[in-house]
């Protein structure tokens, strides 16, 4: 029987059901969590939209797998992490071209706000997603009712706190890889003597004379 919350249909497919047990393996409660309002938040927010809910479902599990222990890389930004690996999870399961790089385009750009909501559905309701589980932007745009049975799905005890221990966790490694992300606001109140690199200084302390 497919799992619906909110009156959203989790996706039952192989591809469905393997992408919620690899992330279900590898991610914390939290994460999983996490991952899974994501995608019903987005999908509740995409709901006048014509979007593919396999894609969606695996950009927003997917979206902090480079945060998990097994997918960090410390030479490049996290979400880059999730993208690569979202994108060989789908090839692997005879998703290419366009509709594998759209997953890629989702997760990569999943903090970088304004760019996705001009962008394919499936790219902005990651973002929609993340925006509202993690900023609550679009907090009264969905109805009580929908919003109380995906916390009550997936809890989200203490999470603003839990969540920023997490990414703090996931990126303290790799510090340079947030510069002109919002991930560096992490690190400057979170890691003992860290500065953000700074765009003007850049062009300031540049090679050229002038």
């Amino acid at each position: 029987m497919i799992e619906t919350i909110a009156g959203i249909p989790i996706p039952d497919s192989a591809l469905g059901r393997e992408a919620t047990e690899l992330v279900r393996d590898v991610a914390s409660p939290l994460l999983f969590d996490h991952s899974r309002r994501v995608f019903l938040f987005g999908a509740l927010r995409g709901k006048d939209l014509e979007y593919d809910a396999e894609l969606l479902y695996v950009g927003a599990m997917f979206h902090d797998l480079g945060l998990t222990e097994r997918y960090r890389r410390i030479d490049q930004r996290f979400e880059i992490d999730g993208a690569d690996e979202a994108r060989r999870f789908l090839h692997q399961h005879g998703v290419t071209g366009e509709a594998a790089d759209r997953v890629w385009t989702a997760i990569a750009l999943h903090t970088t706000p304004g760019i996705p909501l001009h962008l394919p559905a499936e790219v902005a309701l990651v973002t929609r997603g993340v925006e509202l589980d993690v900023l609550g932007l679009g907090y009264d745009v969905i109805t009580d009712a929908e919003r109380d049975a995906v916390v009550a799905a997936h809890p989200r005890p203490d999470f603003k706190n839990r969540i920023l221990d997490a990414f703090t966790e996931g990126i303290q490694d790799r510090p340079a890889t947030t510069f002109g992300n919002v991930k560096s606001d992490v690190l400057e109140h979170f890691v003992p003597g860290f500065h953000h690199t700074d765009f003007v200084d850049i062009i300031k302390n540049s090679a050229w004379p002038e």
